[in-house]
C-alpha cells in the first residue's frame, strides 16, 4: 500500500502544479453528468466485479454517478468496439482484461485499434488465472487431472470467460504443451463460466479469481492451482502451477481502465488520481485482496508502456502455440 500512496501523492503533486484557476475549472466542470463504465463481459465476472468497485468509489468521491454497462460477446471485442466509438469527453470509460492486447493477434479483424483507439488511464490491478474443477472430478492435484484427461479421451472440457481471455490462453498452453484432448467451452463472462462448472455442465474452469474464490470457499469448486509466480492470499493453500510441476504455465493477468483516444489530459489525470486514491482506502484494498486482486494503480505512462510490450508479446506467443479464435 505504501507504493500506491506514493503514486497517488505523485499524481496529486502533478495536478497541484497546474494554475489554480485551471485546476478549479476542471474540478468544477467534470463530471457534470453520469459517466458510463463499459465492461466488455457479462455480469458476475472479474471485469464486472472490478468495474463496479471502481464505479462505486468514483461516484462517492466525485459526487456524480458512474455506472457499469455490460456489453459482452466475441471475447470482449463487441464491448471494446462500442467504447471506441464513444465521444472522447470523459463520459465513457472502459474496464477490460488483457484480451484488449491479446485479441489483435487472435482475430483476423477486430473493431478497434489497440494502439490508437484509446488512451490508458491506469493498470488498476494484477491477478492471475485459477484452475478449478467440479467436486465430482476425482483429482486432488494438477497431475491427477492430467492423468484423468489422458486416460479418458473426449470426456473433459474447460470453461472460460471467452475466446482470447487469459483463461483460454492458459487452457491452450496446457493443452498444447501436454497434447491433451481437451475441449474449450467459451462463455461471455467468467461468472457464466464458473456457474457452468458449479452446475456440472463443464468439468474444469479457468478464470481469474474473483468469481471462483467464493465457490471454492463454499465447497462448490475445487481449486487445483493458480497460474502465477506466487500463491494468492485469497487461496493460500492452493499451489502455483510451478509448485504443481508445470512452471511454463504462467500468466500475468491484469485489468485496466481506458478512455476513448483524444479525451482531455486533465480528465485522464483526474480519473487516474481518483482511482489511485480509492485503492489506498482500507475497505477497497481488503476487498480486492480477498477477491484475488493485487492493487496497482499505475500511471497512464506506465500502462501505455506495458500495452506496447504486450501487443508484441502476444503475437509471438499465439503464433508459436498456434492458438485460434475458433
Amino acid at each position: 500500500m505504501n507504493l500506491l500512496r506514493r503514486q497517488f501523492l505523485q499524481v496529486a503533486a502533478g495536478a497541484a502544479a497546474l494554475p489554480t484557476s485551471s485546476r478549479f475549472a476542471w474540478a468544477q466542470a467534470y463530471p457534470a453528468r453520469p459517466v458510463r463504465v463499459i465492461v466488455p463481459f457479462g455480469p458476475g465476472g472479474n471485469a464486472d466485479v472490478l468495474g463496479r468497485i471502481i464505479a462505486q468509489k468514483l461516484s462517492e468521491q466525485l459526487g456524480e454517478q458512474f455506472y457499469v454497462e455490460n456489453i459482452s460477446g466475441a471475447g470482449g471485442n463487441i464491448g471494446v468496439g462500442r467504447a471506441a466509438l464513444a465521444a472522447p469527453d470523459g463520459y465513457t470509460m472502459l474496464v477490460t482484461p488483457p484480451s484488449y492486447v491479446i485479441n489483435p493477434a487472435l482475430y483476423d479483424k477486430i473493431p478497434y485499434d489497440a494502439r490508437k483507439s484509446f488512451d490508458p488511464v491506469t493498470l488498476a490491478v494484477r491477478t492471475t488465472v485459477v484452475l478449478a474443477v467440479h467436486p465430482s472430478v476425482p483429482a486432488q492435484t494438477v497431475k491427477d487431472l492430467i492423468v484423468l484427461i489422458q486416460t479418458n479421451p473426449s470426456k473433459y472440457n474447460y470453461a472460460t470467460a471467452g475466446v482470447g481471455t487469459p483463461g483460454h490462453l492458459v487452457g491452450e498452453m496446457l493443452r498444447h504443451s501436454l497434447d491433451l484432448d481437451l475441449v474449450h467451452i467459451p462463455y461471455n463472462s467468467a461468472g457464466l463460466a464458473v456457474a457452468s462448472t458449479v452446475a456440472g455442465h463443464t468439468t474444469i474452469c479457468l478464470a481469474a479469481p474473483a468469481p471462483i474464490v467464493p465457490q471454492v470457499k463454499d465447497g462448490k469448486l475445487h481449486a487445483l492451482a493458480v497460474a502465477y509466480k506466487t500463491r494468492l492470499p485469497a487461496l493460500a493453500d492452493v499451489a502455483t502451477m510451478a509448485d504443481a510441476g508445470y512452471p511454463d504455465i504462467e500468466l500475468d493477468n491484469w485489468f485496466g481502465v481506458f478512455v476513448p483516444a483524444g479525451t482531455p489530459g486533465e480528465i485522464i489525470t483526474h480519473l487516474n488520481r481518483e482511482i489511485a486514491r480509492s485503492m489506498t482506502l482500507q475497505d477497497v484494498a481488503e476487498r480486492l485482496v480477498a477477491l484475488g486482486f493485487e492493487p496497482v494503480a499505475s500511471t497512464p505512462e506506465e500502462f501505455a508502456t506495458q500495452i506496447k510490450i504486450e501487443l508484441e508479446k502476444w503475437v509471438k506467443v499465439i503464433r508459436a502455440a498456434n492458438i485460434k479464435a475458433q
